[in-house]
C-alpha cells in the first residue's frame, strides 16, 4: 500500500482562526511527519475585540492540555454563565439565556412540559428560578461544577470564558510553536494552482519566497484570498434575516468587579455588546447602514459606555452569510474567510472549532476523496444554517415597532426551518434539539420565552402527574437552585484566587 499521508499543512492567516487551527493540528498530528507552516502578515490586522465563547470551547483547551487557570489569566478573561438581553422583547424589558440546563425532566415527562403546565394556572415562577447559571449570574457568582459524584445543580453549572481575543492568539501561538508550528512573516501576494485539477499549489509571499503545501487551510479573514478570491466558492448572502453590515467596537475602563455574563442591549438599528475582561471591558454597536450612519452607532455607542473609553472606535464591516462549501479541492476556510454570523450569541470561535474538528475527523490523505469533502460541507452547511436560525429567533420574535428596523426584523418572512420550531413551541411548548444542533432545548426556551413567544398549550406527558405533584416537584426545584447558588463565591474572588490577570 503506498504511504498517501499529508506530509504538509499550510495556513493562511493567523489570529485566532489561524493559531487555534496551527495549535490543534500540531498537537493531534505532530509535526515530524506533517510540517505545519503558518503564515502571516504585521501588516495585516485582526479583527481581535474582546471575545465571549461558548461553553464547547472548554473541550477544545482540554483536547491541547491548556491548563485552565494559566490560560484565563494570559488572556485576561473572566467567566461566563450566559448572556443578559436588555430591550429585546421591548424597551424595559430584559432576560437572561443561560448555560446549563434549566431544572430536571421527571422521568419521562420533561421539565418545560411542567413548567408550561403550571406557569398556564399561575402556579410556576420565572425561568430563571430553575437555572443555577441565572442565578448565579444575577448575585455575581462563579464556581467550576462539582464533581464529587453528587446530585445538585452545583454539578450542572455550565460555562464559558470572556478574553482578549488577541492575547488568546498569542497564546495559542506561543502553544503552537512549542509543538513544532512554523510561523512565516510575509503577505501573500499570488497563489498558484495545478492546470490538471485546480488544486492550490503554491502561495508566493511578498518577500519572493514560495511555500507549497498538500493542504492549505484559509484563515485569511474576510477577503477569503484562497477559498473565495481564487477558487472562487459562491457566498450565501444572509442579509435578507440579518440585515445588520456593521459594527464600531472600543474598549472602556471597568468599573467595578467583572460581571460573569455577557450582556447585549437592542439599541434603535441592531444591538450593542458588553464583554467584561479583567483588565477592561469590550464594547461594540452592531448595526445595519440601511438604518443607522456610521457617525450615529459610534455616537451611541459611546455615549452608552459604563467606563472611560480606552481608545478611539474602531469600524468594521461586514456580509452576514456562508460560503457555499467550505472545503473545495486541497483548501479548507476556517473563521471569517468561510462566513459570518454576527456575535449575538458568541459562535464565532465556535464554528472555528467546529470546521477544525470535522477536518481531524475527516482528516484527507494526498488522495483527496470526495466523499470526504462532501461530508464535510454538509455537516458545516448545517451548523451554519442551525446557528443562524437561532440568532434570526431573536430579531424577528420581537414586540418592538418603535423604529423601521424593528418593524422590518419583526414582519419579515423567515427561514421555514425556524417557523416550523415557532409553530411547534406555539401549540405546545415543545422545544428540541435536533442531531448535532448546537444550541440546546435550554437556549431554544430561553430565548422563546424571552422574546416573548406564547405556548397555547403544553406537552401531553407532563398531565401524567397530578397537579398537586407538578407543583411539589417545581418548587423544590427552584428552592435547591436558590440555595446552592448562595454557596458559590463571588466572580472576583474567584478569579482573585484562581487565575488573576497576567501579562506574560
Amino acid at each position: 500500500m503506498t504511504d498517501r499521508a499529508l506530509r504538509s499543512i499550510a495556513i493562511i492567516g493567523g489570529g485566532t482562526a489561524g493559531w487555534m487551527a496551527a495549535a490543534a493540528l500540531a498537537h493531534v498530528l505532530g509535526t515530524r511527519n506533517v510540517a505545519i507552516t503558518l503564515i502571516e502578515s504585521e501588516e495585516i490586522g485582526t479583527v481581535g475585540v474582546g471575545e465571549a465563547t461558548i461553553p464547547p470551547i472548554q473541550a477544545f483547551n482540554a483536547l491541547l492540555g491548556i491548563d485552565e487557570d494559566a490560560f484565563v489569566a494570559a488572556t485576561m478573561g473572566s467567566f461566563k454563565l450566559g448572556i443578559e438581553f436588555v430591550d429585546w422583547l421591548r424597551p424595559g424589558a430584559r432576560y437572561f439565556h443561560p448555560f446549563g440546563v434549566y431544572g430536571t425532566d421527571v422521568g419521562a415527562v420533561p421539565f418545560e412540559g411542567l413548567w408550561h403546565r403550571l406557569r398556564a394556572v399561575g402556579d410556576a415562577a420565572s425561568l430563571d428560578a430553575y437555572s443555577i447559571c441565572a442565578a448565579a449570574a444575577q448575585d455575581g457568582r462563579f464556581m467550576r461544577p462539582l464533581t464529587d459524584g453528587g446530585n445538585t445543580p452545583l454539578h450542572r453549572i455550565g460555562y464559558a470564558y470572556h478574553f482578549d481575543a488577541s492575547l488568546y492568539a498569542r497564546f495559542l501561538r506561543r502553544h503552537a510553536e512549542a509543538t513544532g508550528v512554523v510561523r512565516r512573516e510575509g503577505r501573500v501576494v499570488d497563489v498558484a494552482v495545478r492546470g490538471a485539477d485546480g488544486f492550490v499549489e503554491t502561495v508566493t509571499l511578498a518577500s519572493g519566497e514560495r511555500i507549497a503545501a498538500d493542504l492549505f487551510v484559509d484563515c485569511s479573514g474576510f477577503r477569503a484570498l484562497l477559498l473565495g478570491e481564487t477558487l472562487g466558492t459562491g457566498y450565501e448572502d444572509w442579509s435578507r434575516w440579518l440585515p445588520n453590515d456593521r459594527a464600531v467596537a472600543v474598549p472602556s475602563a471597568p468599573v467595578g468587579p467583572p460581571t460573569p455574563y455577557t450582556r447585549s442591549t437592542a439599541r434603535a438599528a441592531g444591538w450593542q455588546w458588553r464583554i467584561p475582561l479583567q483588565h477592561r471591558t469590550g464594547n461594540g454597536y452592531v448595526f445595519a447602514s440601511g438604518h443607522l450612519s456610521e457617525d450615529e452607532a459610534i455616537a451611541t455607542l459611546l455615549a452608552s459606555l459604563d467606563g472611560e473609553p480606552l481608545a478611539e472606535p474602531r469600524a468594521l464591516r461586514f456580509r452576514t452569510g456562508r460560503r457555499d462549501a467550505f472545503w473545495v479541492k486541497n483548501c479548507v476556510g476556517l473563521g471569517l474567510s468561510s462566513g459570518f454570523l454576527e456575535p449575538l450569541e458568541s459562535t464565532s470561535i465556535h464554528l472555528i472549532q467546529a470546521g477544525i474538528a470535522r477536518l481531524l475527523e475527516m482528516l484527507p490523505t494526498r488522495d483527496f476523496e470526495a466523499a470526504d469533502i462532501r461530508r464535510y460541507n454538509r455537516l458545516m452547511i448545517a451548523e451554519y444554517d442551525s446557528i443562524r436560525d437561532f440568532i434570526i429567533l431573536h430579531f424577528h420574535a420581537t414586540q418592538r415597532d418603535d423604529t423601521p428596523y424593528w418593524d422590518h426584523v419583526r414582519t419579515m418572512a423567515v427561514p421555514e426551518t425556524l417557523a416550523e420550531r415557532i409553530r411547534i413551541y406555539q401549540a405546545t411548548g415543545r422545544v428540541f434539539r435536533e442531531a448535532d444542533d448546537l444550541f440546546t432545548k435550554t437556549s431554544w426556551l430561553a430565548v422563546m420565552d424571552g422574546q416573548g413567544l406564547c405556548a397555547n398549550g403544553f406537552d401531553p406527558l407532563a398531565a401524567s402527574l397530578s397537579a398537586d405533584e407538578a407543583r411539589t416537584r417545581l418548587a423544590r426545584m427552584a428552592a435547591v437552585t436558590a440555595a446552592a447558588a448562595t454557596r458559590m463565591p463571588p466572580h472576583e474572588q474567584f478569579i482573585a484566587r484562581h487565575c488573576a490577570r497576567s501579562i506574560a
